[in-house]
């Protein structure tokens, strides 16, 4: 992995070895290349089995796996060890296959599912607290917790087009309140062991869980599937049913979970920082390498992000003054910004309406611009919506969902509209470039639609990675011209970008350096001039989901100084669009792995 020193040079110092560059290969080859692939896709359909959401999401709970329709996930202590056991399992049978023999996209796929399994069997071992596959301590927060994901999936993924789908709706809603207990005992499991959140996170999670709790007459548990069933002419008293169902078992569940969260939150600390749990700091550590997989320490991020946020700072302040903004900070000039009323629209349902289908039609007009830039583009399509009301008070401001496998449902951009005030006009564009097109949207979809990369490696997600290509798409939209005719929206461009060096230095202040929320929220306050109740939900985000910040930025400047070093040594033989397809071509990966991929891109593009 990279540790400092090869990270700020760009070098591409590795141990991997590939024959062939993965970026020309196309499907797998014969021999143990075959053998791999069959084997990943025998892994894909076990973890199916064990997540039968993640069968709804992507599609596949059709045929054999139809049964998967009326399952959730177990996420009890057993279901943990089974999850754990598999991860054993699969290592096991991967290291059967000879990595020596494997070359192109099959050394790639190789060492990407051995990545995976090591760092997830190292997580298991070493921490018996939090949720290890979230990527979070908490086992249930204001981000974390199946009462924050259940209604949500079970409303816009569960789908329901027969009588069988509407019967499995009501099993998965039985089941939610399984799913709730389980949570309950994994909270009281990890607050008797001292691993309990920040008293500010536990205050958000308990008014969502009230949201949550209300009669069934009011519930969107209940009103969801007879919704849907009448839209599909489907007969039954579906309402009567759900309702209750609601009222039996998961208002019941929901009343004990709220019991429990509140005796969490009696005990809870205002510490920010993971550092105030039992292993705290030896999680940070796993997690900062996990979420950007690199060997940076804290305080070699913390560094790097000062240094590019002051960088970044410089740039901005030119743009700023070129619009005749002269004077205060880079933040309080920005800050500025937000006074203005004509940059918002209005914080009504009508004007929250009209922000969605704006954003839909600039997500449409940039596709044009995509053919001189990228050799392919995905055949999946993408739409805007909101951030659910239920949840959009905890929730982050904007996030991507991908699309079905099957086709049936497009990939979801999310907006959290909770205060159209958080959302100035120029701050949406790059926001939206970086959540769906050329960002998340574009990877993650090719990534599915590329032959060659098996399934169970499609749809896996490198933070590092992803984040770092979705920012970087943020910077490509510049170089794109998409702000030429709106130089408020590249304020917003440069804005989010020290926006994302910051977060570098606040995920680490908490949870290294043990800043304070209050500390952390006023540096980004003071950083970017963003609003405080912004400021702060992103923060508790930070809190939740200790590393994952980090990612973006780090990513970010992997991608530039990959693509700076292949338009050096490449001179006029470089191609924007074969230098995407190289990176995007073979799936998400972990930042060294993809530093192989490009020098072997340049290797071979030098010996056309």
């Amino acid at each position: 992995m990279f540790n400092r020193r090869h990270f700020l040079a760009g070098s591409s110092a590795v141990a991997m070895t590939a024959a062939m560059p993965a970026w020309a290969q196309g499907p797998a080859s014969p021999g143990a290349g075959a053998a791999l692939t069959a084997l990943l896709e025998t892994f894909f359909q076990e973890d199916l089995r064990r997540r039968p959401e993640a069968a709804t999401n992507l599609g596949l709970d059709t045929g054999d796996l139809a049964v998967l329709r009326g399952r959730l996930g177990d996420r009890s202590a057993a279901g943990q060890a089974a999850e754990r056991e598999a991860a054993a399992s699969q290592m096991r049978r991967l290291a059967g296959i000879d990595r020596r023999s494997l070359s192109g996209i099959d050394a790639v796929n190789y060492d990407c599912v051995a990545y995976v399994l090591s760092n997830r069997l190292e997580t298991y071992k070493r921490f018996d607290f939090g949720r290890p596959g979230e990527r979070s301590p908490y086992a249930i927060s204001q981000l974390t917790g199946c009462y924050q994901s259940t209604p949500t999936f079970l409303d816009t993924k569960h789908p329901i087009n027969t009588q069988d789908d509407a019967e499995a709706y009501l099993s998965r809603l039985e089941a939610f309140a399984t799913a709730l207990d389980q949570d309950t005992d994994r909270l009281d499991h990890d607050r008797d062991a001292g691993v309990i959140a920040p008293d500010f996170l536990l205050d958000t999670t308990l008014a969502q869980l009230r949201a949550l709790r209300v009669d069934a007459d009011k519930s969107d548990l209940v009103s969801s599937v007879a919704r849907r069933a009448k839209a599909k002419g489907i007969e039954g008293d579906w309402a009567a049913r759900a309702a209750g169902i609601y009222t039996a078992t998961v208002l019941p569940a929901l009343d004990r979970q709220v019991a429990a969260v509140e005796t969490a939150r009696r005990r809870a600390t205002h510490d920010a920082g993971v550092w105030h749990v039992k292993d705290g700091d030896a999680w940070y550590a796993d997690g900062l390498r996990a979420n950007t997989t690199t060997n940076l320490s804290p305080k070699e991020v913390h560094q790097i992000g000062l240094d590019q946020g002051r960088e970044i700072s410089a740039r901005l302040d030119a743009v700023l003054k070129a619009q005749g903004l002269t004077k205060g900070t880079v933040g309080q000039r920005i800050k500025a910004l937000y006074q203005d009323p004509a940059s918002f629209y209005p914080k009504t349902e009508e004007g929250k309406a009209q922000l969605i289908a704006d954003l839909g039609t600039r997500l449409a007009d940039v596709v044009g611009h995509l053919p001189r830039y990228f050799s392919t583009l995905p055949k999946a399509k993408a739409e805007v919506k909101p951030v659910p009301s239920q949840i959009d008070a905890g929730a982050p401001l904007a996030y991507y969902q991908s699309p079905s496998l099957d086709g049936r449902r497009p990939a979801t951009i999310y907006f959290n509209l909770h205060d159209t005030g958080e959302w100035p006009k120029w701050a949406l564009p790059s926001t939206l470039y970086h959540e769906g097109i050329p960002g998340h949207h574009l990877q993650v979809a090719l990534a599915q639609e590329t032959p060659g990369i098996p399934r169970y490696r499609s749809n896996m997600f490198f933070s590092g990675y992803g984040e770092g290509w979705a920012l970087y798409a943020e910077q490509l939209a510049d170089e794109m011209g998409l702000y030429d005719k709106e130089p408020m929206g590249r304020i917003g461009y440069l804005k989010f970008l020290l926006f994302r060096a910051g977060r570098c230095v606040i995920d680490t202040g908490m949870h290294h350096e043990r800043w304070t929320r209050e500390q952390a929220v006023k540096y980004m306050v003071d950083l970017i001039g963003d609003t405080e109740s912004a400021m702060t939900r992103e923060t508790d985000r930070y809190c939740a989901w200790p590393g994952q910040a980090c990612s973006y930025k780090i990513g970010h400047t992997m991608w530039v100084r990959l693509r700076d070093q292949a338009r050096k040594e490449l001179g006029p033989k470089f191609d924007i669009r074969e230098f995407h397809h190289a990176g995007l071509a073979s799936g998400s990966m972990p930042l060294d792995v993809l530093s192989l991929v490009i020098r072997d891109y340049i290797t071979a593009r030098k010996a056309v």
